[in-house]
């Protein structure tokens, strides 16, 4: 039966789009096609027929398929704008070729339309190479239309958060990701070429196990029990070296469920390898060759820039310790001959802060971050790193207290890890004990204890060299991106409206409003106590509180809590101020804002940066789902039509 025709609401587009396809279908004609057999695509047509001189035309029959991109109608001729595949050609629609009713078919079609078209080559008068349709048929019906052209998608959330548009508007994104593809397979290749297998390993593990990091927990029902979705690929791949596969490798994704900044996606592509009778130096060979196989296949050259800086991936990478990286940038010597209190000493003065718990090897690998990292913009291989931070790397044979493992640097960041691996069962059951104690003592980011691993040493594996890289992150490096979620597909949003909160029953809202803040359950709230002890109002005075807008803000790069704000507070300089907030708010979305900030406080340094001030916010307490106390917090946010600098009284 025929769809029944609503009335055209004419400044609804949406629903004007609705009516052509509701009038399409009582018609008889489906909006939404069928098979397509094209001839070309369109890049072929572009490289093809490239020769054609202005003015001339052909009889060279194509069939080629697309979206409409664009449209002009003059009189009764009319001018699209295909695209496929990222490649654009124009459609030179004569009303004589078509037939007035095509022709008044086709001035009916919309921009987002994807369409199958036939006719000849062309290049019109003004250098144009076209297709000259003489007939074609409606593929899909776009309801939604696109971002207005010259302007295109430019707000990055919601670039992110619907990348279906913005590979249509934007050429330079799909561009990323066709170099995200290639950089994957060229990986592939070359481990493959290496004599490697690829390999495929559980996601869901009984165990947490592989690497220190926080993992998300699901419940498997048919084995009524708890499971973690995987945080690293580790012991899996190397049971299968006890198992006698002698190179194994698998690219898959990761999940540990940390926060979210600039480098860092709760959800996340590696490259795991496993080498048998290899150790720590044909490990740093193999990724030196996976890398530069990826740049050149995405980049052509291992020259490269990454954000206005010069990267060569070419010759042969530094190697240093971590010891001799740590004492160059503290400026004096870190090793194990200091005492623990020397140690935090050095940490403290570089903005640091150690917890009881460390001892000297997590020191120096805390001063080596707090001093050394950034400053490591070409490929170095930091190599032997204390035992305590690495469970699962051999000692180093002429110092118990190191191990033999390595990270790669570039830019400041770690693309990939790699060890010598233990082998030893005896040694590792000590360390996987060690680790649960610091899970007892509420590290929630340590290991548990795997049983069957051990018994798979006991079993015997060979000398082996292992080696973990970061897909996306090395994606970011290749492609010139500052952000991860720039090279994820469908990086991780805050939802669009609050949990809890009123969303619109009418899909075709085209108006955006501000949805409906999540309730508050008042009586359960908990404040602190108001303060007994008096304060004479010169002390208050002489904080100075200040409107100030957010211009910027991101994450701080190795810290889970604080954001960086970058921000106007009308003095015509810009003021930092770190915040530990991230665990409330993600910085995209308070960019813009109008917040309150005491500007008077003298600067203290945060993981090496200068915060200047103290963003103002409410903190009060509620019951968590187990009935403990969870904090909450609330950035006071003002009207924007406060001025940067205004003075609270």
């Amino acid at each position: 039966m025929a769809e029944e025709i609503t009335e055209i609401i004419e400044d609804d587009p949406i629903e004007v789009r609705r009516a052509k396809r509701a009038a399409l279908m009582a018609a008889g004609q489906d909006p939404y096609g069928r098979a397509f057999d094209r001839s070309h695509t369109v890049a072929e047509l572009n490289e093809g027929w490239a020769h054609l001189a202005d003015g001339d035309s052909t009889e060279d029959e194509v069939t080629i398929a697309g979206r409409v991109m664009a449209k002009r109608v003059q009189g009764k001729i009319a001018f699209l704008e295909l695209r496929e595949a990222g490649e654009d050609i124009q459609l030179f629609c004569r009303i004589n070729a078509l037939g007035e009713d095509a022709f008044a078919a086709l001035c009916d079609l919309d921009v987002g339309d994807w369409i199958g078209v036939h006719g000849t080559m062309m290049r019109t008068k003004r250098g144009q190479l076209s297709v000259g349709v003489d007939s074609f048929e409606l593929l899909s019906k776009s309801l939604r239309p696109l971002p207005e052209k010259f302007h295109g998608l430019t707000d990055k959330e919601t670039r992110y958060r619907q990348r279906y548009v913005d590979l249509v508007m934007n050429p330079e994104v799909r561009s990323v990701f066709e170099k995200r593809f290639k950089i994957v397979s060229a990986i592939r290749r070359y481990m493959e070429d290496q004599g490697f297998y690829e390999v495929e390993t559980p996601f869901l593990h009984a165990i947490i196990g592989g690497a220190n990091a926080k993992p998300f927990i699901t419940h498997f029902n048919a084995l009524d029990r708890d499971y973690y979705l995987r945080i690293a690929t580790e012991l899996p791949l190397k049971r299968l070296l006890v198992g006698g596969f002698e190179k194994v490798f698998e690219i898959g994704r990761q999940f540990r469920n940390e926060g979210m900044d600039p480098f860092h996606n709760p959800e996340f592509t590696t490259m795991e390898a496993y080498q048998a009778f290899t150790d720590l130096d044909g490990m740093m060979d193999l990724t030196e060759g996976y890398i530069k196989a990826a740049a050149m296949a995405a980049c052509g050259t291992l020259s490269i820039t990454y954000q206005g800086t010069e990267v060569n991936l070419d010759g042969t990478w530094r190697r240093a310790s971590m010891v001799e990286l740590a004492s160059e940038g503290a400026g004096e010597d870190v090793s194990f001959e200091r005492t623990r209190d020397e140690l935090v000493g050095i940490l403290e003065r570089n903005g640091g802060h150690a917890e009881a718990a460390w001892g000297k090897g997590k020191l120096i690998a805390e001063i080596f971050e707090a001093v050394a990292e950034e400053k490591l913009t070409q490929p170095t291989f930091v190599i032997d790193h204390p035992l305590e931070v690495s469970p699962l790397a051999k000692k180093h044979p002429d110092n118990p207290e190191l191990t033999q493992r390595f990270e790669l640097f570039i830019m400041g960041h770690e693309y990939a890890n790699a060890f010598t691996e233990l082998n030893d069962p005896v040694d590792q059951a000590e360390r996987f004990r060690a680790q649960v104690e610091a899970k007892d003592l509420g590290d929630d980011e340590a290991m548990g204890y795997d049983a069957d691993y051990i018994r798979a040493l006991e079993y015997g594996m060979p000398p082996a060299g292992g080696v973990g890289v970061g897909i996306d992150r090395l994606v970011m490096l290749l492609t010139d991106a500052p952000s991860i979620r720039d090279v994820l597909l469908f990086p991780h949003m805050k939802d669009e409206t609050p949990a809890g909160g009123a969303r619109s029953a009418a899909p075709a809202a085209s108006v955006a409003t501000d949805p409906a803040p999540e309730p508050v359950d008042f009586s359960n709230v908990v404040i602190e106590p108001l303060f007994a002890d008096e304060v004479d109002f010169d002390t208050f005075s002489k904080s100075d509180f200040r409107a100030v807008k957010v211009l910027a803000c991101e994450a701080v790069p190795k810290s889970k809590k604080l954001l960086q704000f970058t921000l106007d507070d009308g003095t015509g300089e810009e003021r930092t101020i770190l915040s530990g907030i991230h665990a409330y708010y993600e910085p995209e979305e308070l960019v813009g804002k109008t917040l309150i900030a005491i500007t008077n406080l003298p600067p203290r340094k945060m993981m090496g940066i200068d915060s200047c001030g103290m963003i103002i916010s409410a903190v009060h307490e509620v019951p968590g789902d187990d009935g403990e106390p969870e904090e909450r917090l609330n950035l006071l946010m003002v009207d924007d039509r406060i001025p940067a600098g205004a003075k609270l009284y």
